[in-house]
């Protein structure tokens, strides 16, 4: 009974601390976009971020906590087609949009003699485009969810429960065959872009700090250029989410394999598939 309140109150907090932050972000950015004299990409981008992460929390989170507080379930079988589509959809593009940030900060702090600036949005409404393909792209990759997923209410006892409030029917093997290699490619290349403009950041930052050292040796002042300090919250934002992806891939990969079901191991798993979309305004804040 104590395991269960504790779960209830876990969950309620990341949801509501979750939504907050992420609601904190949007708006912050939001009146930097308006107000700024400058349109930047990267405040678009991260109200982007901000916005698929709150939907993550609403169609993934929401249920969840929803359900262990024992409320009824109120999904019938085209809302909870809706919600879980949603969800996926919504957890490919922040993936996606993770990876813009990491490669477009990359390009900004590059130095003005390198090719990469020849690379630098020359609008931020440019930004919108990738959007645009990102939604439309995991809209694709998620389309056998829409046949799969169904609600509790049917009671059909051959389903793969996923919450209390939707189940997944067994795919065929040729849907498996099509959707699971699209997932491991994206998965793949916006990661793969993400480490090599981490990598290229941190080269960058520690060419700076050489020559900070340098100055303060020599005794001159000197202050860090905001593009760097950006690169740095960047930076540790990719970390945090490389961190719950990792850890939720090793958690499923445990789960899929384990022939005992491990109740503490599932609750860990859905506190890490909400840790990036819960946990990452906070780095935002705290550096800012």
């Amino acid at each position: 009974m104590l395991i269960k309140f504790i779960k209830q109150i876990v969950f309620l907090f990341m949801n509501m601390f979750g939504m907050l932050g992420n609601i904190y972000i949007s708006v912050n950015y939001m009146f930097s976009w308006w107000g700024g004299p400058e349109k930047k990409p990267i405040h678009l981008i991260l109200i982007h971020l901000a916005f698929t992460n709150i939907i993550m929390l609403l169609t993934k989170g929401l249920p969840k906590t929803m359900a262990d507080f024992g409320l009824r379930n109120f999904l019938d079988d085209i809302g909870c087609k809706i919600l879980v589509y949603l969800s996926r959809v919504a957890r490919g593009v922040s993936i996606c949009t993770s990876g813009l940030l990491t490669v477009v900060q990359a390009i900004i702090i590059s130095p003005r003699t390198s090719g990469w600036r020849r690379l630098r949005p020359k609008s931020a409404w440019h930004i919108l485009l990738f959007f645009s393909f990102f939604w439309i792209l995991n809209a694709l990759i998620g389309m056998n969810l829409i046949h799969s997923a169904t609600s509790t209410s049917l009671n059909i006892s051959e389903f793969k429960s996923e919450n209390n409030y939707c189940y997944f029917m067994q795919e065929s093997k040729k849907t498996k065959q099509i959707v699971l290699p699209l997932m491991v490619l994206r998965d793949a290349v916006f990661q793969g872009a993400m480490g090599g403009a981490s990598g290229y950041m941190v080269l960058l930052l520690h060419k700076h700090h050489q020559h900070v050292l340098y100055l303060q040796n020599s005794k001159l002042l000197y202050r860090t250029p905001p593009e760097l300090r950006a690169a740095q919250s960047v930076l540790l934002l990719m970390l945090c989410f490389v961190f719950f992806y990792w850890a939720d891939c090793a958690f499923s990969l445990f789960l899929s394999l384990s022939l005992v079901d491990d109740s503490l191991m599932v609750n860990i798993k859905k506190f890490l598939a909400l840790g990036y979309a819960t946990f990452s305004p906070v780095v935002l804040i705290h550096r800012e």
